[in-house]
């Protein structure tokens, strides 16, 4: 896994599964929910994304329901990475499980709106290339970084057990 850069979209503390996936699209296309992705904390966030993305927000990213809609719709809509101080377990393990990358950073309150980041995955290094700074975030256990590196869960254990989730 290489570096990812993306241009930060900053929210804040508790932002749950139904502000990320509002329930009101469940019932229809991954790709209709992708294009209503954080809809519920900023209506303008699905229309000013590029891929590559990064979402940085404050404690407790994703508490709420265990429905994996959620780490889908922004790995849908093009987010390459989400970095908070702290996630709600059942949605970091949605996200690995989806293979989108999740990452612990304490010091996030350092990084603002439209920053620039780079973001080394195996050392947790990232850099926010508009400021300059570096930041510290928690490193991937190899498991984590198999997983995320086969695109989630079920290709990681197709690969590892040479098996097809369709046989």
């Amino acid at each position: 896994m290489g570096k990812l850069r993306g241009r930060v979209f900053k929210y804040g503390d508790n932002i749950n599964t139904d502000l990320i996936s509002p329930p009101q699209y469940l019932e229809k296309s991954l790709e209709i929910i992708a294009q209503h992705a954080m809809e519920g904390v900023d209506e303008q966030f699905a229309r000013q994304l590029k891929p590559g993305d990064i979402i940085v927000a404050g404690h407790n990213f994703g508490p709420g329901s265990s429905r994996e809609t959620a780490p889908i719709a922004l790995k849908m809509a093009g987010i390459s990475v989400v970095i908070a101080k702290s996630f709600a377990r059942i949605f970091f393990r949605n996200a690995i499980n989806i293979g989108l990358p999740v990452l612990e950073c304490a010091e996030v309150d350092k990084i603002n709106s439209g920053d620039v980041l780079e973001v080394d995955l195996m050392s947790g290094v990232i850099t926010n290339l508009t400021t300059g700074e570096s930041y510290q975030a928690g490193a991937l256990s190899e498991t984590v970084a198999s997983v995320l590196a086969a695109g989630g869960l079920v290709p990681y254990l197709e690969r590892k057990y040479g098996t097809s989730a369709n046989s």
